[in-house]
């Protein structure tokens, strides 16, 4: 495992000037009990736990906070994936099972927004991997940092799937009284069989939605990232239907579509992933995504307006100046040539 080099970018990246931090900062546990059994964590002390999102990504916010890398999730699609390998650890099993945990991740955010160089920009949390994936049950990371943040009226986001987010409902109700606070909840389809294969370590999709529901009784705005839609799989007309039913009961303020792309590390792994379990359906995506990480743009609006369509149908609203700030949908690159550079949020 590679630590010594381990910084906020891949090789070739110009942050990659100092690593986040050493071997001998690490510390790797395994506790035996069922919910953490095969799973290793590595508690590292970070350097740095605010990052700045490169200027290229064209993202829809400019700094990050994540406090663990690895997902116990195990969504097949992750595009994380790719960010394991710059530990030299394995993107498939490994990602799902090797967890980095920086420890210290409440205090330093903590000592950075008190710093006279940074100036209250906005935060977005859940970017990379889930910061309440099934880690934070342990480690309590997440009430730290939320702390820091409303203490220093510091506006974030948070994108989950977990619905360990409840826990902090008090601390989040208290950092929307001084602060922008904006939750999204990832949802995807509401296919239980879909669900246990593709992502097998996430609660099940109504008890998101249930998330979803809570804030909202609360007074906190949530919206919900329908992402992935996967193609062949959770793309039909009734499917798309019953998921945006679902969502609208729940109270959501917005639903945002976001269709299946295959980033390198990811793509491996889902594509293995659907030759155990469709193996039927491996010709058809090669087709489709024949051209890079993204499905073809005329599939990716199709989903998109049928989505839209339903969301006006159950009365889901479009986003109004005032509420919540979420994280939206970030526009594909248009590549100036025939080779793409593809880069989104999930």
């Amino acid at each position: 495992m590679r630590w010594e080099n381990l910084t906020a970018g891949p090789a070739g990246d110009q942050a990659r000037d100092a690593a986040l931090f050493g071997a001998d900062a690490v510390t790797t546990r395994t506790f035996d009990t069922p919910e953490f059994r095969g799973i290793t964590f590595h508690e590292i002390r970070a350097r740095s736990i605010v990052n700045r999102v490169p200027g290229a990504s064209r993202m829809p916010f400019e700094w990050t906070v994540n406090p663990y890398r690895g997902c116990t999730h195990a969504c097949v699609y992750c595009f994380a994936r790719k960010t394991h390998s710059y530990l030299d650890l394995d993107t498939g099993l490994g990602f799902d099972s090797q967890i980095v945990v920086k420890i210290n991740a409440p205090d330093l955010l903590r000592r950075q927004l008190a710093s006279r160089r940074w100036h209250g920009e906005h935060i977005a949390m859940g970017t990379n991997v889930d910061c309440y994936q099934r880690a934070e049950g342990r480690y309590q990371l997440m009430p730290g940092i939320i702390a820091a943040l409303r203490d220093h009226a510091n506006p974030f986001s948070i994108l989950t799937k977990g619905t360990l987010i409840l826990r902090d409902l008090d601390l989040l109700e208290q950092a929307a009284e001084v602060t922008d606070v904006g939750i999204s909840v990832s949802v995807g389809f509401t296919d239980h069989e879909l669900w246990r294969t593709v992502e097998p370590g996430t609660p099940a999709p109504e008890r998101r939605l249930d998330v979803v529901r809570t804030l909202s009784e609360h007074g906190i705005g949530c919206g919900v990232l329908m992402a992935p839609v996967i193609p062949f799989l959770g793309d039909q007309p009734a499917q798309l239907r019953a998921t945006v039913r679902a969502i609208a009961a729940a109270g959501a303020t917005s639903v945002t579509p976001l269709v299946l792309h295959l980033r390198p590390g990811a793509r491996e792994w889902f594509m293995a992933w659907l030759e155990h379990h469709h193996p039927y359906l491996v010709r058809r995506y090669e087709r489709l995504y024949a051209e890079g990480a993204y499905a073809p743009k005329w599939y990716q609006r199709r989903i998109t307006r049928q989505v839209h369509e339903l969301a006006q149908e159950y009365g889901i609203g479009p986003t109004r100046a005032g509420m919540p700030r979420r994280i939206p949908e970030p526009e594909p690159e248009t590549p100036p040539t025939p080779e793409p550079t593809q880069l989104t949020l999930l």
